[in-house]
């Protein structure tokens, strides 16, 4: 079914997320300070950097072009990428796969199994949701449950000797959007730092990565309180660190008192429940990548289960009775 999106208490779409990079205030910000935004990966990717004008600025522009470059090849949205080639392959062998696909993948896998399921990209099977403020849309419960046997992350064969991936059932679909993200910053990051530019920062969809600083000062990202997302809870100041995050209100609508949200639970196709937000922060971005999502669909339970063993990562959770827990740099 089809309905108007309600936006009461959702902040969807373009910068409506748990983690905003801050930076420093215009005012402060010289003239060696480059500032630019495009859309990529359906949200809007933010990059501040610092150092001389003329390279500075092709640097950048390099930057936007490997992500858009990798964008290409993951998004599950596109036709023409190469997700899309391995979905039409889907139960008739497997396709050739890139470098970047296969780390992307692996990660998937790794994840699926330290989340003990509940981090699964073969999500991707359930087609009916549309999160698109313009035209929202919820599935029938018979469309979830036909669906429901497509998704099933052993069927997914992963070959990296061979270079090889394939999904062994027709119709099996795969949903990158929780693992792929950070990679792509990451590697707009490098392009960055490739080009001589060792200060800079990258905010794409409640990810932030920074490199150095400021005009001699840490970078300041915010953190929005996912009780109240117009509000922050707390700023950090972090230099050479990722700060990841994922929350309810993030691509959401709401109908008849319930919020739906885009991070859905494998085993029922419906939005996760049990956890509002999740933020992680670590000097290594592989060592956060993905822990968001897969926490959201644990719960606040196996997501403290999940987080607490994890050197070098700070984490904070707000569970949807709005309790908060929190380790390392909150604790």
């Amino acid at each position: 079914m089809s309905f108007p999106l309600q936006r009461r208490q959702c902040l969807a779409g373009l910068g409506g997320l748990l983690v905003t990079g801050l930076g420093l205030p215009p005012a402060m910000a010289g003239s060696d300070v480059h500032r630019a935004s495009r859309v990529l990966m359906g949200t809007r990717v933010d990059i501040v950097a610092q150092g001389s004008p003329a390279a500075t600025t092709a640097a950048v522009q390099a930057a936007y072009a490997e992500m858009h470059r990798l964008e290409r090849m993951l998004s599950h949205h596109r036709a023409d990428s190469l997700l899309g080639a391995l979905h039409r392959r889907a139960g008739q062998g497997p396709v050739q796969a890139t470098p970047e696909l296969l780390a992307v993948l692996e990660r998937a896998q790794a994840l699926y199994r330290l989340s003990e399921g509940a981090f699964d990209i073969t999500v991707g099977a359930y087609q009916g949701w549309s999160f698109d403020p313009l035209n929202t849309r919820i599935p029938s419960a018979q469309a979830l449950h036909r669906e429901r046997q497509l998704v099933a992350f052993g069927d997914v064969s992963i070959r990296p000797a061979r270079g090889e991936v394939a999904l062994r059932r027709a119709g099996m679909r795969l949903d990158l959007g929780g693992v792929a993200k950070l990679p792509i910053l990451r590697a707009g990051m490098q392009v960055l730092e490739r080009h001589g530019v060792h200060n800079a920062m990258i905010n794409g969809g409640g990810d932030v990565l920074t490199r150095g600083q400021l005009q001699g000062q840490d970078w300041r990202v915010g953190i929005r309180d996912p009780r109240a997302p117009g509000r922050l809870l707390t700023t950090l100041r972090v230099s050479d660190a990722c700060v990841a995050s994922s929350g309810d209100y993030e691509r959401c609508f709401e109908h008849e008192g319930r919020r739906y949200h885009h991070l859905l639970d494998p085993a029922t196709g419906m939005p996760s429940r049990g956890v509002r937000g999740v933020v992680t922060v670590s000097r290594h971005t592989e060592a956060v990548n993905g822990l968001g999502a897969a926490v959201m669909v644990a719960g606040a339970a196996a997501g403290r289960r999940l987080l607490s063993p994890l050197k070098g990562v700070d984490s904070l959770i707000v569970d949807a009775d709005d309790r908060v827990w929190s380790k390392g740099r909150w604790a």
